[in-house]
């Protein structure tokens, strides 16, 4: 090594014993951020372990989380969960395609025209304050207990969210927006486009996400009173042979679909983000 190669690694050496402080301290942030998401988890586990030795409930009522575990691997292996789960999967899917199509055709209709606002709002406003629970006996009645009947209980929950916030999406837009599409003479459908759906869309999208997850909450309520098949499903038929590890499993299931939707729920509004700022 010559003397004039020294100085200059002993200045990167010393550069690096500055920043590596900081660098500690942002690895240690993230990783703190992140192990607090898991630490009420497992805190939660550990409480239920601690429960389960200490038999302070009935194993029939409380079942360890070793036997959780090992009959969550025998219901993949037997099939059970995946189609059940598959199955409320399939009646999320029709459910948010039809409950989210009446929602925005609604929304737009009444965002965009007075009288349609002046027709269609008042009634609205009546029939959503009804529950979805509300609404299944009469179902029942015009439907039957066949997959109707769900899809039909679980779209009513999807609409109201989806209407709602189009219609509030579509009012908000201010109105230097609407002026330039006048300015550059848009037609009708030009200036739905350009100006009213990207103005628009993080309202439409909010109500898109509260309707999918008003769908899987809901979803599991109805299959709980009425159904042969689905998550709800299973988990009434481990209450009815008072196998709680089913139970438990249903639950653990449900939470963790939900967190699933989600996360897809937002990389697509990020996504469409991108396509909002080219729109304009």
């Amino acid at each position: 090594m010559t003397t004039a190669t020294q100085p200059l690694k002993t200045a990167i050496n010393i550069a690096w014993l500055v920043k590596l402080p900081s660098l500690a301290r942002s690895f240690l942030i993230k990783f703190g951020y992140a192990a607090t998401g898991i630490l009420f988890p497992l805190l939660v586990l550990a409480l239920w372990q601690l429960a389960f030795e200490k038999n302070w409930l009935p194993v029939q009522i409380l079942p360890p989380p070793s036997l959780v575990w090992q009959t969550f691997w025998e219901l993949i292996d037997s099939g059970d969960l995946t189609s059940n789960l598959w199955i409320s999967i399939q009646r999320i899917a029709w459910s948010v395609l039809i409950g989210g199509g009446v929602g925005l055709a609604i929304g737009f209709a009444i965002g965009l025209s007075k009288r349609a606002y002046a027709y269609l709002y008042p009634t609205f406003d009546v029939v959503s304050q009804f529950p979805v629970v509300g609404w299944i006996p009469l179902l029942m009645i015009f439907l039957g207990i066949d997959e109707a009947l769900k899809v039909a209980a679980i779209s009513l929950a999807v609409v109201v969210p989806v209407t709602v916030s189009t219609y509030k999406g579509i009012r908000n837009i201010p109105r230097a927006l609407l002026e330039v599409g006048e300015v550059y003479q848009f037609t009708q459908l030009q200036r739905l486009r350009r100006v009213v759906l990207p103005a628009a869309l993080p309202s439409i999208f909010s109500g898109i996400r509260q309707g999918v997850m008003q769908a899987w909450l809901s979803l599991v309520f109805v299959e709980l009173l009425a159904s042969s098949e689905g998550i709800g499903y299973l988990m009434v038929w481990g209450r009815q042979l008072m196998q709680m590890d089913i139970v438990f499993i249903g639950i653990i299931v449900i939470g963790l679909v939900g967190v699933v939707l989600d996360f897809v729920l937002r990389f697509i509004e990020a996504r469409l983000q991108t396509w909002r700022r080219s729109a304009f």
